[in-house]
């Protein structure tokens, strides 16, 4: 019996840590569908959060590449006071990016649904 309170405890504690993540990415970034992305982010920060490689194999056309492992310390290349629109490849990166910057005082934040894989539009490679 002390097996299963212990389950259900350890349950319990992982429900609420999903809950309060979605909660606090909620009031951190908007999504927005591909539609949506495109209509705003030509008068924003446009900002690719993959790796260099991932970047150069196809990015969205007008794209800065910061990667999330030197998003900590590069954040400060991104203005507060214009609206920054986020992608990754699967929203995860973008996600924990923008809390980061909600944290930093940004307040304007998007990211695109779904991520790059998502993406139909125009890309730009270097290969």
């Amino acid at each position: 019996m002390t097996i299963l309170y212990t389950i259900l405890a350890i349950l319990v504690v992982i429900v609420a840590y999903i809950v309060i993540n979605s909660m606090r990415l909620k009031k951190a970034v908007t999504n927005l569908t591909q539609e949506q992305f495109i209509e705003g982010y030509r008068k924003a920060q446009l900002i690719d959060l993959r790796e260099p490689k991932e970047f150069e194999a196809g990015h969205i056309l007008g794209a800065r590449n910061i990667p999330m492992t030197q998003f900590n310390t590069r954040h400060k290349e991104i203005r507060p006071d214009l609206p920054v629109y986020l992608y990754c490849q699967n929203s995860g990166r973008s996600a924990r990016a923008a809390l980061t910057l909600k944290k930093k005082g940004y307040s304007q934040i998007y990211q695109l649904q779904g991520g790059f894989k998502t993406w139909t539009g125009k890309v730009k490679s270097k290969n």
